[in-house]
């Protein structure tokens, strides 16, 4: 097999490791595309690979990020793009949708955002005041306006961000990209699939064996080095729900249920989205053995 490997699916499902699979059979070096395993304050509670599946495969882009630091789709395809000039085969496994869909349609290359602008934005969006992004974008950017999930702070706080820093509406900048990365040709693209029911099933199991592998101590050590509930990277899952077990604010069976069920929120988003921009990837059932998709691979590459 000589093309690359790309492969999505929800939280939980086995994605990692069926890209230790692959890694092992055909060799290459398997890249992070998980939002949250970029940031160095996390390996337990975002399932980071572990010293065991390190030693088995060249692992990069996992954990080698400040907890504080801006980090982007931007930031991570450039880092993709040193990753695809100095290895060979890539195996990209993740669940940041974003991430993987920019490597094979390219990314619309938006101005930096001023901290002035910045600062103002986050304001407007801790007090809660997203009805002042959805009034300037609904005037200034009605394309944008009529698309975007009015219920997401982030996602109206960007919009708003580059209508303010440039004057120019966000749907303008997303209609001129960057070539892609990878050609949808030279990839192998891979969507891991698992009844709800399972899934579910797997998340609490994981969930707990997260505890067992020091997720709470983890988090305490982000408590103690002072925890900043808006940056990106404290929206871990189940971070904050840990956070409040070891602030008193709520027990540590109420915490691991509402993590459980954040969780659960999240992987149906995911599985949206990879219906929605993946439906023409390659399924694999989770919980499968991976031979047969390995022989597949093989023959068709």
């Amino acid at each position: 097999m000589t093309k690359h490997v790309l492969i999505c699916g929800p939280t939980a499902s086995g994605k990692s490791g069926l890209a230790l699979a692959i890694a092992e059979r055909f060799g290459g070096s398997i890249v992070n595309a998980d939002a949250l395993q970029v940031y160095e304050n996390w390996s337990v509670l975002t399932a980071r690979p572990q010293t065991d599946d390190l030693a088995k495969a060249p692992h990069a882009l996992y954990g080698h990020v400040a907890h504080d630091a801006p980090y982007s789709v931007g930031h991570w395809l450039r880092e993709v793009s040193d990753q695809l000039k100095s290895s060979g085969r890539l195996i990209i496994v993740g669940g940041t949708g974003l991430y993987l869909s920019s490597l094979l349609t390219g990314l619309s290359e938006i101005p930096s955002i001023s901290k002035a602008v910045r600062d103002q934005g986050d304001a407007i969006r801790t007090l809660g005041n997203l009805q002042v992004f959805l009034d300037v974008l609904e005037a200034l950017d009605p394309d944008t306006f009529a698309k975007i999930d009015q219920h997401n702070g982030m996602r109206l706080q960007r919009a708003w961000e580059v209508l303010t820093e440039t004057g120019r509406p966000l749907s303008e900048w997303q209609q001129v990209t960057t070539p892609p990365l990878i050609a949808r040709n030279n990839a192998h693209c891979i969507s891991v699939t698992a009844p709800v029911e399972q899934l579910n099933s797997r998340i609490k199991t994981r969930f707990n064996a997260m505890l067992d592998l020091g997720a709470l101590e983890e988090v305490r050590s982000n408590l103690e080095r002072g925890w900043q509930p808006d940056l990106p990277s404290s929206r871990a899952l189940g971070a904050a729900e840990l956070m409040a077990y070891l602030t008193d604010k709520m027990t540590l069976e109420d915490a691991i249920e509402r993590a459980c069920i954040a969780t659960r929120q999240y992987a149906k988003r995911q599985r949206t989205w990879f219906r929605g921009r993946m439906g023409d990837w390659t399924e694999f059932q989770s919980g499968t053995a991976p031979d047969s998709l390995l022989k597949t691979l093989d023959q068709v590459d």
